[in-house]
């Protein structure tokens, strides 16, 4: 072969192997850490729908498992060529890597942050009627009572190391109050036993507690986040009154570490005109779902600070999951 076809060989070799780099042979894949219906797997087929015109063609697989620690492991684990993104949230990125002994990724090292798909409010309720009979009517009241009754009440979640514990332990620390914890197997068994009356307070998602406080059987004294929710324009910020107190259930996109700058920068481009698009706000909207701005380093910081955070009050109260 003479010297020109050898160089010419090599130059395809090279372009080749370029082109693999930017564009894996496969087409994207969004993985969904959670069984599907969710809040997350709703967002990621909305994502993909209004993303595929500028990424061609994107499924969704649904790998539930560990509290998400299994889906995020595979994208985490996946080859370079297999061109696969996760849905992750606060529990994947943030709660897991300090809840549980065993953990399977690094979740700062092994992902690159693409983009924020939104940060949703808990909100702090409790039993309508045993609020009538306890006078408790706003949070510093719901204060008031359990510094006056240490240890005599407890608080419902779906479960150990579930986001409602960790608020509810926040809660506790920053009020410097005391009280149990009775964890169930998931929300609708917490808010039951909250109208029953066997716990005090729950800290639930929104979107689960709606119906039951626009029904007027749970009080809604608070949300989690530092702004007021518009689906309950009248409920204050817990932050108001408890200073400092900030819990939101987030989620968004995040490849593998591996994935090329260039790449990165073509996925965030191409969700975030998916997410604002007027399409998908609408979609969004019907879900209550206001669609974020960060994008990859703003994204990836915000990341960092919720890791950070929630190792503090993790380590603080003391949950762990063998």
């Amino acid at each position: 072969m003479s010297l020109r076809s050898t160089l010419f060989s090599v130059g395809l070799t090279c372009v080749a192997t370029f082109a693999m780099a930017q564009s894996p042979s496969a087409p994207l894949t969004i993985v969904v850490p959670y069984p599907a219906g969710g809040p997350l797997d709703t967002s990621a087929r909305i994502v993909a729908e209004g993303a595929a015109a500028q990424l061609g063609s994107i499924t969704v697989e649904n790998k539930p498992g560990a509290g998400g620690n299994t889906g995020a492991n595979q994208v985490a684990k996946s080859p370079k060529t297999s061109n696969q993104v996760l849905m992750g949230a606060v529990a994947t990125h943030a709660v897991n890597p300090w809840l549980y002994k065993n953990f399977p990724y690094n979740a700062l090292k092994d992902f690159k942050p693409i983009a924020l798909v939104a940060r949703t409010p808990n909100v702090l309720v409790v039993s309508a009627a045993q609020a009538t009979k306890l006078g408790i009517k706003t949070t510093p009241e719901l204060v008031q009572y359990l510094k006056k009754n240490p240890d005599q009440a407890k608080y419902g979640s779906g479960g150990n190391g579930s986001i409602g514990q960790i608020s509810a332990e926040m809660f506790k620390s920053l009020t410097n109050t005391r009280m149990g914890h009775t964890p169930f197997q998931g929300s609708k068994p917490a808010l039951a036993a909250l109208e029953s009356g066997q716990v005090l307070m729950v800290f639930d998602n929104l979107a689960s507690a709606l119906p039951q406080i626009q029904s007027g059987k749970l009080l809604a004294l608070g949300v989690t986040t530092l702004s007021r929710n518009e689906a309950l324009p009248n409920v204050p910020s817990i932050n108001d009154s408890v200073q400092g107190f900030n819990v939101s259930t987030w989620f968004g996109l995040f490849a593998p570490a591996s994935l090329p700058d260039a790449d990165a920068r073509r996925y965030a481009d191409a969700i975030s005109a998916a997410m604002h698009s007027p399409a998908g706000k609408e979609k969004f909207k019907k879900m209550g779902i206001t669609p974020e701005e960060l994008t990859l380093d703003g994204f990836a910081q915000f990341v960092r600070s919720e890791n950070s955070k929630y190792e503090f009050l993790i380590r603080a109260a003391k949950i762990k999951i063998d």
